[in-house]
């Protein structure tokens, strides 16, 4: 690659950063080339650049306003970029601003009962949104929670809080897990741990949990590179019930095969 062709593509991924910034596609052209130039009028920056010289004027006029650009007002007008510690502060303040703005909003407008009605089920993709929502369902619970949680990794603190709570509340909690250490972590809590043994091994396919007996998550890794989790969940309704119903009995035949053999179920 020659060095004016790894130069223009450097300086269109510098462009395409500063667009996730805030910044329109002339306003990041335009800022990338005066760094470049180091300053310069319209016609300069559009000659260096593929913004229109009609367009020039408006974007930097933008930059100005955002503090981006200083204007020397000489004939012809010239723009100068401000340093790069300073750009880089006002963007990731502005960022900022419109993140917590945009999120206070989103609060305002969520409906507060948000789990799928009659016979939906809901999709999700990716380890931290699963873990919310396992969280939130938890702490949902009215009597009874039962997460299946094949190794230490797979559960989260926020979820292990959300367990903790629960249980501290009243509610049943079982975790059904093949990871002995998980028996430590729960210590002192009235959380049920249930550990199967090598003599009466799980084939756990995922993460799940039930609560209520009529709310089920079910959670899998994907093929996918790179590996991803995705999870499908039903609230009250009558699919729940009949995952809840297999999950249940499913437990309860462990339960059972488990009395046969080493104990591995201690109350915590």
């Amino acid at each position: 690659m020659s060095r004016d062709n790894a130069t223009a593509m450097s300086e269109r991924e510098a462009a395409e950063a500063l667009e996730t910034l805030g910044l329109s596609n002339y306003e990041a052209q335009v800022f990338v080339t005066l760094q470049r130039l180091g300053g310069g009028t319209a016609q300069g920056v559009s000659r260096h650049s593929e913004v229109p010289r009609s367009q020039v004027y408006g974007a930097a006029d933008d930059l100005a306003e955002r503090g981006l650009l200083e204007v020397i007002e000489s004939s012809p007008k010239t723009y100068r970029p401000v340093e790069l510690s300073t750009a880089r502060q006002l963007l990731t303040e502005r960022l900022e601003r419109e993140t917590t703005r945009a999120f206070d909003t989103l609060e305002e407008l969520r409906a507060s009962d948000r789990s799928p009605t009659g016979g939906d089920v809901a999709t999700l993709r990716g380890r931290r949104p699963i873990d919310d929502r396992i969280a939130t369902l938890v702490a949902d619970a009215d009597s009874t929670v039962v997460f299946v949680s094949p190794t230490a990794e797979s559960l989260a603190e926020t979820i292990a809080t959300a367990l903790r709570d629960a249980a501290s509340s009243g509610v049943s909690v079982t975790v059904v897990t093949a990871e002995p250490s998980l028996r430590d972590r729960f210590a002192g809590t009235e959380i049920d741990v249930f550990v199967m043994s090598e003599d009466n091994p799980a084939d756990f396919a995922g993460r799940a949990l039930m609560v209520d007996d009529r709310t089920v998550l079910l959670a899998a890794e994907t093929d996918s590179s790179p590996v991803e989790e995705e999870a499908l969940w039903t609230g009250d309704s009558s699919i729940g019930r009949i995952l809840a119903a297999f999950m249940r009995s499913g437990m309860e035949s462990g339960r059972e095969r488990h009395r046969g053999g080493p104990s591995g179920h201690e109350r915590q």
